[in-house]
């Protein structure tokens, strides 16, 4: 009996780490591969998706969500070509994803053969820890065993290049001789904890502030119980960059909620006031939304020594895990028993749910965005995940959903790419079957890959136990964030020729799949049409015609953001009047609302 190829043992070494699902699609440069899943069973699967862009999405989220390394997997050319965004997606948001990707003959490299990419230097800046050609068979053991690794413990994308021959070849174990290498499987992520010279430095700094203000990122996720107890203790406040949404619930008084242009009114006052400023776990990059340097001193907790210090001017850094380095550092801390501050951003917070609330009820035409969100706040099921495009629907994401703990949250945050949310929610519903996922995007990510990813969910959601799954489009024509930038950032009126989009019946197109869809075009239709998604058994597109002019206003105006709209209305936007209108009823909201 013939032992097994270089592709039988790549899958069954994928399945020793734990590998049980890869996202792909197929194409005859990994023939080779596809053949060897019949080899493996039911041990590792391969997820067909309709693009393979869904599928590093897909590998991405799956990290994201379970802390688990992803794979995808593609043929050679175009197909590892396409693969690129999403996993630019999983290296700047610091997630582990191993790209598997199929190549030409090696009798046929360098001679322009069809199909030939130079994938190493292609791949190189987006796997740049590892991005390795297996060009023996005795290689594939270490290539695996080192691409999972390295991907596990530097939290980025690896990638493995196999060409076609060497998959079909047989499998070989390296000799035992000058240059072979020989590895294992097998990953224990640490948990570093700084030494106590540095805990005593940074208990100091905190324990001299009054007013304290933490910020956490992706890197709290875990350290629930320590950041509350943190923010108890000191008397501080809590914000959060969007890659940590659900590090805390937002139904603790102290949780201000986003940060950034994003973000909340809360976050943004408790940064202009405070005198010390903890970042736990976030590379939040925008410094016109934390204090000004020389207001604040700092304390940063990152597992990366290299990111601390990066964003703002730190006194304490301390390289760590989060949750491990806050139960050494919380017996160092002093009881804070003033609690005036903490007092005034809870205050702050009770406030700007009563504004929020307001907003989403103001008139719009037909609706307004932010009561898609409000209603479905409240409607919230537990142990939801929640993710999220990258568009205007990420504003009222960031700021109108009340998260509760045992929730989690997932958007593209640093590339800040459109089309991830239904890839992701797809995802989300293979590694949690038995949790409702509810995603929100709008209709210009739709049409360019989202209603592709719905034939995903389509073909595989008979297999999950909660078929809860609600797919929310935001539909308003519009390419509605790029609009108010035009506006806002370059002062010039709407380029309907770049920013209109097709009129789509997206729930209409969703029927057609054999799913769900329900539209929606008036406001008093919104709260029970969640009730009929959430409640459907199946997953289920919801279409709701919102307002393109309804603006994702920022939590504090600046003057160049003013001078910017003032410029688009002189230029003659064909919607100024409506501008000026919605912009004052949302601002009329912060001074009416006590």
């Amino acid at each position: 009996m013939s032992g097994p190829t270089v592709a039988e043992f790549i899958l069954e070494r994928l399945h020793e780490w734990g590998v049980g699902r890869i996202y792909g699609y197929p194409g005859d440069g990994i023939n080779g591969l596809l053949g060897a899943f019949h080899e493996v069973g039911d041990r590792v699967r391969f997820v067909q998706t309709r693009h393979e862009e869904i599928a590093s999405f897909a590998a991405c989220a799956h990290a994201k969500l379970t802390g688990e390394v992803g794979v995808c997997m593609a043929t050679s050319g175009p197909g590892a070509i396409h693969l690129l965004n999403g996993l630019y997606d999983a290296k700047l948001d610091h997630q582990p994803v191993v790209a598997i990707v199929g190549q030409q003959a090696r009798t046929a490299l360098g001679a322009d053969y069809q199909q030939e990419v130079d994938l190493t230097t292609l791949y190189k800046d987006v796997a740049h820890e590892f991005v390795e050609v297996c060009m023996v068979p005795a290689q594939a053991r270490q290539l695996v065993d080192r691409a999972m690794r390295i991907a596990a413990a530097t939290r980025s994308p690896t990638c493995i290049i196999v060409p076609n021959d060497v998959q079909e070849s047989p499998y070989e174990e390296p000799a035992r001789a000058h240059g072979s290498v020989f590895t294992s499987p097998g990953f224990h992520r640490p948990r570093p904890v700084p030494d106590a010279t540095q805990l005593a430095a940074a208990a100091d700094l905190i324990n001299a502030g009054e007013r304290p203000a933490i910020l956490i990122g992706q890197g709290a996720i875990g350290a629930e119980a320590e950041v509350i107890e943190l923010a108890e203790r000191i008397g501080a406040g809590v914000a959060k960059a969007l890659n940590g949404r659900a590090a805390l619930p937002d139904d603790l008084p102290f949780v201000t909620g986003s940060i950034g242009l994003l973000g909340t009114k809360p976050s943004f006052s408790m940064m202009e006031g405070c005198d010390t400023l903890i970042l736990i776990g976030t590379g939040f990059p925008y410094a016109e939304w934390l204090p000004p340097e020389g207001q604040a001193r700092a304390v940063q907790i990152d597992i990366d020594p290299r990111r601390l210090g990066m964003r703002y001017p730190t006194e304490v850094g301390l390289t760590g895990d989060s949750a491990a380095t806050l139960q050494a550092l919380l017996p160092l801390l002093e009881e804070q028993r003033d609690r005036r501050w903490q007092e005034t951003i809870a205050d702050d917070v009770e406030r700007w749910w009563r504004i929020l609330d307001e907003r989403a009820h103001q008139s719009a035409d037909p609706i307004n965005p932010q009561l898609v969100f409000h209603e479905l706040s409240a409607r919230l099921p537990d142990r939801a995940i929640l993710t999220a495009d990258s568009g205007s629907a990420t504003n009222w994401w960031a700021r109108h959903l009340r998260m509760r703990s045992g929730m989690q949250a997932a958007l593209s945050g640093t590339l800040a790419t459109m089309c991830p949310s239904v890839p992701y929610a797809l995802a989300a519903k293979f590694a949690y079957p038995d949790r409702p996922v509810i995603a929100v995007i709008g209709d210009g990510a739709m049409q360019m890959l989202g209603i592709n990813a719905l034939i995903d969910i389509a073909r595989y959601h008979e297999e999950w136990s909660n078929r809860q799954l609600v797919v929310c489009v935001l539909h308003n024509n519009d390419l509605n964030q790029v609009t108010w930038e035009q506006r806002v950032m370059s002062g010039n009126p709407k380029l309907d020729a770049s920013q209109v989009l097709p009129d789509v019946d997206l729930a209409g197109y969703a029927r057609l799949l054999g799913l769900g869809g329900i539209r929606v075009d008036r406001p008093e239709d919104v709260g029970p049409a969640w009730d009929e998604a959430l409640g459907a058994g199946g997953p289920v597109l919801l279409d709701v015609v919102t307002d393109p002019e309804v603006p994702p206003l920022p939590p504090h105006i600046r003057l160049d953001q003013v001078k910017g709209i003032a410029s688009t209305l002189r230029h003659g936007d064909p919607a100024a009047r409506r501008i000026l209108v919605e912009s004052f009823k949302g601002k009329l909201a912060e001074f009416t609302t006590r």
